[in-house]
């Protein structure tokens, strides 16, 4: 049972690594185009839309943006704020966790 155990956690590991692996590998030494490059760019942006998304509108399957059943929503107003006024991470992170925990302070 063990073994299998570690066996699957090398497997995991490696199933993680080859996808970040593989691209820098076989790109690094190459020019990209400039539209590749612009397309690129966006990924980021793309990825973390797809991660917040459900997670800021949607509570339990429903769409909601009320204060007391989505406080997240709530809490990414002042920390986008000040993320995109600062540009400061670790300003941002405790505008976060600030903002979150004023809201659980305050709310039933």
């Amino acid at each position: 049972m063990q073994s299998k155990i570690i066996v699957a956690i090398l497997l995991m590991s490696v199933v993680t690594f080859l996808p970040r692996f593989l691209p820098l590998f076989f790109l690094a030494k190459r020019k990209l185009s400039p539209l590749a490059e612009n397309w690129l760019s966006y990924v980021p942006v793309a990825v973390l839309s797809a991660l917040l998304g459900p997670v800021l509108f949607i509570k339990e399957g429903q769409f909601t943006l009320t204060l007391s059943s989505n406080p997240y929503f709530w809490a990414a107003l002042p920390t986008f704020t000040i993320a995109l006024l600062t540009r400061n991470m670790v300003l941002s992170v405790l505008t976060g966790m600030g903002s979150m925990a004023l809201l659980r302070l305050f709310l039933p």
